[in-house]
């Protein structure tokens, strides 16, 4: 994988770090080296299959066939829009997002008069929704992208061929840990949103902001995941650009 070294400090990542101080969790760096958690997680099948990709480099013999001749500068377009679009997804449609009332709802909020925010009964349910739904759109998006940036990179040489092989194998292994771990996010919020409400809820007068204070908490969240997703697209552009620039 092209970004192992930055994902074996994941006590360093933004996500860590925001998921540790919202959830008061003492996150250390395991004394474990990365290969050796690795080893953990690799079926025999996959093993082989990371085994046969480092052993096609041409680092382990000659090179069989000359080099593809070089694409211009990998500004790419596509990775570019992708990001953007997901950036600006993060909050669209979100529970906290005003709604804008009918004509008859507002003839009804005037003659009424408006109950605190504590004592309408918020839920967590339309911000797992929403978390989830973040969650499908980003993973839609970065692993088709991922699997064409390996398929470019794989066109450029023998070296890169074998670094989008063992890219395509630590995905299908470390994919599987990830998507576990990353779908146990929203339960970590509900906690999260629980404890908030009720501070708020035994001392009304001292604090009522918490659901503000949460929905920055959810998209500080939800940003993080994101830029924990899209490091391995950093890493297949860093490898496009270096190839390039030693064509």
């Amino acid at each position: 994988m092209v970004q192992g070294s930055r994902r074996a400090g994941l006590a360093d990542a933004t996500l860590v770090r925001l998921l540790a101080r919202l959830t008061d969790l003492d996150v250390r760096e395991s004394p474990q080296r990365f290969a050796d958690r690795l080893s953990d997680w690799l079926r025999w099948t996959d093993a082989m299959s990371l085994f046969t990709a480092l052993q096609d480099s041409p680092a382990h013999g000659a090179a069989t066939h000359a080099p593809a001749p070089a694409e211009p500068p990998v500004d790419d377009p596509e990775a570019s829009r992708i990001r953007s679009q997901l950036v600006e997804s993060l909050d669209e449609d979100g529970p906290w997002m005003p709604e804008i009332p009918s004509p008859r709802a507002r003839a009804h909020q005037r003659t009424t008069t408006p109950l605190p925010v504590l004592e309408t009964k918020t839920e967590f349910a339309p911000y797992r929704r929403h978390y989830q739904g973040r969650q499908i759109a980003m993973g839609n998006a970065i692993e088709p992208l991922r699997a064409r940036l390996r398929t470019r990179l794989a066109a450029r040489s023998p070296d890169m061929a074998a670094l989008a092989a063992v890219d395509e194998v630590m995905e299908r292994v470390l994919g599987e840990h990830e998507h576990r771990l990353l779908a146990a996010l929203p339960a970590l919020l509900e906690r999260r949103f629980a404890r908030l409400r009720a501070a708020a809820e035994a001392e009304p007068q001292a604090w009522s902001g918490w659901l503000d204070a949460f929905h920055q908490e959810l998209q500080a969240v939800l940003a993080a995941e994101l830029e924990l997703r899209w490091q391995p697209i950093e890493g297949l552009l860093a490898a496009l650009h270096t190839q390039h620039d030693h064509a």
